[in-house]
């Protein structure tokens, strides 16, 4: 029986997901709380704190979890901080995430870091990642994350915040506001809630039959069992956006070289429609040295595994 164990928390925009995980990387238990509800980060870290607690005595853990790790949107490694996080209501200023939960945990250890880099690791100890030293963690979620991996480090930068590929501009010209101030970023075009966005604008626009049109609001699972129904709107919308990810992915390339770029999140469960145009528009856009060198690969982790998993 392993006498050592870790918490391991991702943050999400709409969720948390905890779980206890022992020193073999096998999560033990689970458990779930709403992100989005809090627009204060004091009752989030309360119910957050309640939550780990009451995991770790229903895992029989008491007294041997040695600390938590935790990975959110705009963590930074160095200073255990959630910096201006447009997807967290209770995010956008400057949060001390990490004193906060330790002070609410009675003194246990807390280590912060970007969920995309915890996404990166996980999956680089035990996913699609295994044995590569250079590629990109993309996680398409609520925005669009990264985690860089050169010679098997993960990239922190100067100030703890490098790796925010989601803020790159992908439209240049009349492209769409994002939560972070900027136009054009390539989470208002590729995250779940960007093909959500494109579906609602794309509707209005035309006169094109889709099973859409019926649905009060959309989101972007709606898209995708549309697509998977034949849906030839849905379709087109999924082009558009592997598309756009295709060229990013292409300046992405140039900066770092990477092995492989790891697609994971809930829209890379759509992987299928959006395989082939990532692919082609990639090699398309990309300097002709890289062309059909870099893999697109996903996830082989369950999802609320791999940030868990990475995180503790």
């Amino acid at each position: 029986m392993d006498s050592t164990f870790v918490v391991g928390i991702d943050v999400g925009g709409q969720t948390s997901k905890i779980g206890v995980v022992n020193a073999r990387g096998t999560v033990l238990a689970q458990t779930v709380i709403r992100t989005d509800t809090y627009d204060q980060v004091e009752p989030y870290i309360a119910e957050l704190a309640d939550a780990v607690k009451k995991l770790i005595a229903e895992s029989g853990t008491e007294g041997k979890v040695r600390g938590i790790g935790v990975g959110a949107p705009n963590g930074n490694y160095y200073t255990g901080t959630i910096e201006n996080a447009p997807n967290l209501l209770w995010g956008r200023q400057r949060v001390e995430f990490a004193k906060l939960l330790t002070e609410a945990m009675g003194g246990l250890p807390v280590a912060l870091t970007n969920d995309a880099n915890a996404a990166a690791v996980g999956e680089m100890t035990y996913g699609a990642a295994r044995g590569m030293k250079n590629f990109i963690m993309i996680t398409l979620g609520t925005g669009v994350g990264s985690g860089i991996v050169i010679n098997g480090e993960v990239v922190y930068g100067h100030d703890g915040f490098a790796g925010e590929l989601g803020h790159t501009a992908a439209v240049r010209n009349n492209g769409r506001t994002c939560g972070c101030g900027k136009t054009g970023c390539l989470e208002t075009y590729a995250s779940a809630t960007g093909v959500a966005r494109t579906a609602r604008e794309w509707l209005e626009l035309s006169d094109e039959p889709s099973v859409l049109r019926n649905l009060d609001s959309i989101a972007s699972k709606d898209v995708y069992e549309a697509a998977k129904e034949g849906d030839k709107l849905a379709l087109k919308i999924f082009e558009f956006t592997g598309k756009i990810l295709g060229r990013s992915f292409a300046d992405f390339i140039a900066f770092s070289a990477p092995e492989a770029i790891v697609l994971f999140g809930g829209l890379a469960r759509a992987k299928e429609f959006l395989t082939g145009p990532i692919e082609e528009s990639m090699n398309a856009n990309v300097l002709p040295l890289w062309r059909n060198k870099v893999k697109v690969v996903y996830s082989e982790l369950k999802e609320s595994d791999a940030a868990i998993l990475g995180a503790s």
